[in-house]
């Protein structure tokens, strides 16, 4: 049976924005998703709400170091990565984009590897925030917010992945024929929806926080 989320509790929720610095969002950088310039506005609405509503907001961002330390296999996979022209750290293109930029205090998360979890403290953050759900949105949903995704879960975190609030971008053929966006980020949802998590929309998601907040005004 697909995982199902009733209700969302503020006071155990933590929203996770996935990568959405300049590398990937701003016009003509060289990791950019233009479908994560698209859902900005409804982000930033879901963000706002979150915040109104005491939900802890968590920033990832993907970098390297400009010594290529850490770059691993994504040296041979990407040209941009490999050269230092994205993603590396100390540059305006791993700062989160300004229209959705974190406030003071909130946590912005380094990260060198799809996962969110990978290499980083996310899951000792999550359960010192007694974290019981995990809400993903960000780019691109295949790589680092299905990883991020597939992690929560595999550490027991219930899992929101909000379809309207994540993107992606089209694969080119490398020997199975060419994929768009709009597909690939379809094919993933389903993915994520059978065997990870419980895939919604941003307004099913306030919803579902309404439902919680209802549910305690009723104790």
């Amino acid at each position: 049976m697909p995982q199902q989320i009733e209700s969302i509790d503020p006071a155990r929720a933590v929203l996770i924005v996935v990568d959405m610095e300049n590398d990937f969002v701003k016009e003509g950088a060289a990791f950019e998703v233009p479908a994560g310039r698209d859902m900005l506005p409804r982000l930033k609405r879901l963000i706002s709400f979150c915040r109104e509503r005491g939900i802890d907001v968590i920033y990832t961002t993907h970098v390297h170091r400009p010594d290529g330390s850490d770059m691993g296999r994504y040296a041979d996979i990407y040209p941009a990565i490999a050269d230092g022209s994205g993603l590396k750290d100390g540059t305006e293109g791993i700062e989160i984009y300004p229209e959705i930029a974190p406030e003071p205090g909130e946590i912005v998360l380094k990260k060198h590897r799809y996962s969110a979890f990978f290499g980083t403290d996310l899951d000792i953050i999550l359960r010192g925030l007694d974290t019981d759900i995990v809400i993903i949105t960000g780019v691109t949903t295949e790589n680092c917010c299905h990883a991020t995704a597939r992690d929560a879960m595999f550490h027991d975190y219930k899992v929101a992945f909000l379809s309207d609030c994540t993107a992606t971008l089209a694969y080119p053929d490398l020997g199975y024929g060419e994929l768009s966006g709009e597909e690939l980020h379809r094919t993933t949802l389903v993915a994520l929806a059978f065997s990870t998590a419980h895939v919604m929309t941003a307004e099913e998601c306030v919803a579902k926080v309404a439902a919680a907040e209802g549910e305690a005004a009723a104790e």
